[in-house]
């Protein structure tokens, strides 16, 4: 059993090559946050994408995972989020829709590994957003999508 675990999770980390963008969001009922990271962990982006829970908000999240893909050369996306209450289910699905993988991440996941990032347990949107990236990253979540 815990092989299967194992293979499954070196899948998902084998997913994550030079070549793909990682974004960790973490949602809220109105704007979301957005983090973008390489393979590495490396921090991609100088500010949070900030965008609303709607088409336009979701359109500009687009645009901004395109314009880092392209100055960054990478042509590969995955998209983490955390998979609590109901406000991710409109971005997912529209992340879906356009061909971009949606990775879930469980929030015990991210509560337990805030303090890796910067030793403080101290919560923000962007924060959060980057702990999900992370996560994505080092395979600790499920594919909701593949593209």
């Amino acid at each position: 059993m815990k092989s299967n675990l194992i293979k499954s999770q070196n899948q998902r980390v084998e997913r994550i090559s030079t070549s793909t963008l990682v974004i960790g969001i973490d949602i809220a009922k109105e704007k979301h946050a957005a983090q973008a990271i390489n393979f590495r962990g490396i921090v991609l982006t100088k500010r949070p994408i900030l965008f609303s829970n709607d088409l336009a908000g979701f359109e500009h999240l687009e645009q901004s995972i395109r314009k880092l893909q392209k100055m960054h050369g990478m042509n590969d996306v995955v998209v983490g989020m955390e998979s609590t209450g109901h406000y991710w289910f409109n971005i997912a699905n529209w992340l879906v829709g356009q061909g971009i993988d949606v990775a879930l991440v469980n929030p015990m996941t991210t509560k337990r590994n805030k303090e890796n990032r910067d030793n403080s347990p101290s919560k923000s949107d962007p924060k959060d957003a980057l702990v999900i990236a992370d996560a994505v990253s080092r395979g600790l979540h499920a594919l909701c999508s593949k593209g």
